[in-house]
C-alpha cells in the first residue's frame, strides 16, 4: 500500500470513528443491560427462538433509536461542548463532521429506527421511539438543559424509555411492571449524574448549564441524592410481585449496598470532609446492571415469585 493508500485509510477511518463516536456507544450499554430484561420479564420462561429473535430486533431498533437521539444532541450541544474539557474531544466540538452532516445522520438514524422497530416489532413500540427522540432533542437538551437546576430529573425520562419499548414489543401495551421499571430507571438517574456533576461542576459552570450541583451547595445535592436513591430501591422492590425470589434477592442486597454509599458520600460532606462523588457515579453503573441482570436471569428461569 502506498503512502498516499494509507493516509486516505487513516481518513476514512477517523471519519467513521468521528460518526461513531456522535452516537455515544458506551451510553447506547445502558439499553442493552435495561430492555432485555424488560422483554425477558414481559413474557416469562418464554426463551425460544421467536422471542429470542424479536429481542434481537428491538434492541438494535432501540440501539438506532439511541444513536439518533444522541447525534442530534450532539449537534443541539456543539457550542457548550466545546468550553467543557470533558467533552471537548467530541467530533462536533473539534470540528471533525460538519454541524449540518451530523444532523443529517441523527434524523437518518431516527427514521431508521423507527422503520425497523415498526417492520420487526410492532407500530407502538416504533411511536414510543421516536417520541424518544424527540423528547430527548428537543424537550430536554433545546428547552431544559441550560434552564433549570433540575434538567437531568425530567430530561431522564428518555433514559428511562427503553424499558417501556422493550416491554410494547413483546405485549403491544403497556402495563404497570414497564411503568415500575421506568420508575427505578427515572430515580436512578439524578444520583448518577449528580455524581459525576460534583466531579466536573466548572465545566458545566464555565458552560452556563445550571446542573445542581453548579447552583447548590454539596450538602443539598449529596441530600437529593440520598433521597432519590431511597426512591430507587423502594422502586426495585416494587417490582418484585412480577418476578422471582432471585430478583427480590439481589434487588434487596444491591440496594443496601448502593444505599449505605450515599449514607456515606452524605455524611462525608456533613463532616467537612473530602468526598469523591465520582466512586458513586461509577458504583451507579455496577447498581444498575446487577439488578436488571438479575432480573433478566430471573425471568428467563422463570423462578417462582414470592407472592
Amino acid at each position: 500500500m502506498s503512502i498516499r493508500e494509507r493516509a486516505s485509510s487513516r481518513r476514512i477511518r477517523s471519519v467513521l470513528l468521528a460518526y461513531l463516536s456522535l452516537t455515544k456507544p458506551r451510553i447506547i450499554e445502558l439499553l442493552l443491560v435495561t430492555t432485555i430484561p424488560a422483554m425477558l420479564l414481559a413474557e416469562r420462561g418464554a426463551v425460544d427462538t421467536k422471542h429470542l429473535v424479536l429481542i434481537l430486533n428491538t434492541v438494535f431498533g432501540g440501539m438506532l433509536a439511541a444513536a439518533g437521539a444522541h447525534t442530534l444532541n450532539c449537534v443541539v450541544d456543539a457550542d457548550i461542548d466545546k468550553m467543557m474539557k470533558r467533552t471537548a474531544r467530541r467530533p462536533l466540538a473539534r470540528d471533525a463532521v460538519p454541524q449540518r452532516d451530523a444532523l443529517l445522520f441523527g434524523l437518518a438514524l431516527s427514521l431508521a429506527a423507527f422503520g425497523w422497530l415498526w417492520r420487526f416489532a410492532n407500530l407502538l413500540s416504533a411511536l414510543l421511539a421516536v417520541a424518544t427522540i424527540a423528547y430527548y432533542a428537543v424537550v430536554y437538551t433545546m428547552l431544559l438543559k441550560r434552564r433549570t437546576s433540575q434538567n437531568i430529573v425530567w430530561g431522564g425520562i428518555a433514559g428511562c424509555m427503553p424499558v417501556v419499548i422493550g416491554w410494547a414489543a413483546v405485549t403491544g401495551r403497556v402495563d404497570w411492571p414497564a411503568l415500575v421499571m421506568f420508575a427505578v430507571i427515572f430515580c436512578w438517574t439524578p444520583p448518577h449524574t449528580w455524581a459525576l456533576a460534583m466531579r466536573y461542576k466548572e465545566d458545566y459552570r464555565a458552560a452556563g448549564v445550571p446542573m445542581l450541583p453548579v447552583v447548590a451547595s454539596e450538602r443539598v445535592v449529596t441530600k437529593r441524592i440520598l433521597i432519590y436513591s431511597w426512591l430507587m430501591v423502594a422502586a426495585t422492590l416494587a417490582l418484585v410481585p412480577a418476578a422471582g425470589w432471585l430478583y427480590a434477592a439481589v434487588a434487596a442486597l444491591a440496594g443496601a449496598w448502593f444505599l449505605t454509599m450515599g449514607h456515606q458520600l452524605y455524611a462525608g460532606v456533613r463532616r467537612g470532609e473530602p468526598v469523591k462523588p465520582l466512586r458513586l457515579f461509577l458504583q451507579s453503573n455496577n447498581y444498575l446492571a446487577v439488578v436488571f441482570c438479575a432480573l433478566a436471569v430471573d425471568s428467563a428461569l422463570n423462578l417462582p415469585t414470592l407472592f
